[in-house]
């Protein structure tokens, strides 16, 4: 994503304080003036920028370090915990499973498709879910919502030639009386729409939503929190969606401004799929933006691809070559494998560039590989001598040398997973190796 150069740039001040060889006023000023320059390339506000680096530099100096943690550390602690309330603060969001939602947002901003992204997400979770098509104004509308919601199996509720929005909600209530999730989508408006902004308002009163989320595209920057402030005084939005984080450069002018305004982020658009949707956290997203990685959102992820048993194998030393198969599969599900390698502790940093993408093919080399083998191959991976590696290589149009480095990365693979089991850090070393070794 458009954010990954200002988690370079933030990671390159992390490794700055790691190597160091000793924390003193100097270098902290020295870090502090890298954060200036990565969070400003990133568009964010002068003023928070300039407040930010001022609270790092005072608590990097003066705060004692809590028991039993480095002056290196507690710096690194300091950072984080700045950024994360430069965000909104620690904390995520979790919606009532009874919910009616509306999306409100200007044109342009994504709000449609991030009304399938919405449904997705909550359907994912074992919600029923309903949308309500009210935007009687662009041509359309109803057409692109049902092409997005239909191949989901999700109820659309509404009318394509319907003139007349609040009409269409009213009709449309008693028809998603039984759902768990209720999403209405509205016209898209600016703010000198005063006929469309009373509109917005008669459908408030007629829907009732538990949750008036504002839908803004990450690439206004600052500008963000000025249409917060704007959509929030006609309506009193209970949250903001962001949408194309991914593609944004001004990703966190529009992070840091929403921030600003007191508006929760409670959700960020991060791909163009209907599953790129996430619940925003700031402590996660910064752990990161900072090669800390988010366990949380893995697991989140393979329980979205997997069954729950072949989630737990995920982390279980002992499996086959079968297991290891089915958990390439589910990756690539995840989505690019770079993205997933960065929610793993340690990995953010120790990934070199373009090594993903590489990795990525080999993957696919490797099922193909697999294919190759008789089932009792895949269980029993042991039985696999020189004569079998031959004719596997044979049947899959690979080379010897391409099945022995599947077999060195399966191995390597158990025994990393059995450490991470068992809380080794050993665990991410050789992760982190191995990944820097599919090149």
């Amino acid at each position: 994503m458009a954010l990954d150069k200002l988690g370079e740039s933030l990671g390159r001040v992390i490794r700055r304080i790691t190597l160091a060889g000793m924390v003193d006023e100097k270098l902290v000023r020295e870090v502090v003036r890298e954060l200036q320059r990565a969070l400003l390339s990133a568009d964010v506000n002068v003023k928070l920028v300039m407040e930010l680096s001022r609270k790092v530099q005072e608590r990097a100096l003066r705060e004692k370090p809590p028991g039993g943690m480095g002056r290196k550390e507690h710096t690194i602690r300091v950072l984080y915990e700045e950024l994360v309330n430069l965000l909104g603060g620690e904390g995520g969001y979790a919606l009532p499973r009874k919910s009616r939602i509306m999306l409100v947002g200007l044109q342009g901003s994504g709000k449609t498709t991030t009304v399938a992204k919405l449904a997705r997400y909550f359907q994912k979770r074992g919600l029923s879910v309903a949308v309500i098509a009210a935007d009687t104004h662009r041509p359309a509308a109803y057409e692109q919502l049902s092409q997005l919601v239909e191949p989901l199996h999700i109820k659309l509720v509404g009318h394509p030639r319907g003139r007349d929005a609040v009409e269409v909600v009213k009709a449309a209530l008693p028809q998603v009386e039984k759902y768990d999730v209720v999403i209405l989508d509205t016209a898209g408006r600016h703010r000198s729409e005063a006929e469309l902004f009373a509109e917005m308002v008669a459908l408030a009163e007629v829907f009732r939503p538990d949750e008036k989320f504002l839908v803004i595209d990450s690439n206004l920057g600052q500008q963000a929190g000025e249409q917060a402030r704007a959509f929030d005084e006609h309506i009193g939005i209970t949250g903001v969606v962001l949408t194309k984080l991914d593609g944004s450069a001004r990703g966190g002018g529009a992070l840091s401004a929403v921030a600003a305004t007191g508006a929760p982020i409670r959700f960020v658009g991060t791909g163009e799929s209907v599953d790129a949707l996430e619940i925003f956290d700031a402590g996660r997203f910064i752990s990161r933006l900072l090669g800390m990685g988010d366990l949380q959102t893995l697991m989140e992820k393979a329980k979205e691809t997997m069954d729950e048993a072949k989630a737990r194998e995920l982390l279980k030393g002992d499996f086959t070559l079968e297991d290891l198969y089915a958990q390439i599969e589910s990756l690539t599900k995840m989505g690019p494998l770079g993205s997933i390698l960065k929610m793993i502790p340690g990995m953010g940093l120790a990934l070199p560039s373009g090594a993903a993408e590489l990795t990525e093919a080999r993957m696919k080399r490797f099922l193909v590989i697999m294919d190759s083998m008789t089932w009792e191959e895949r269980r029993k991976p042991k039985i696999i001598n020189s004569s079998r590696i031959r004719r596997i290589a044979i049947g899959s149009g690979t080379k010897v040398e391409d099945v022995k480095e599947l077999l060195k990365y399966y191995n390597t693979m158990k025994r990393a997973l059995k450490n991470l089991k068992k809380g080794r850090g050993r665990g991410m070393q050789q992760l982190a190796r191995l990944m820097r070794g599919m090149r």
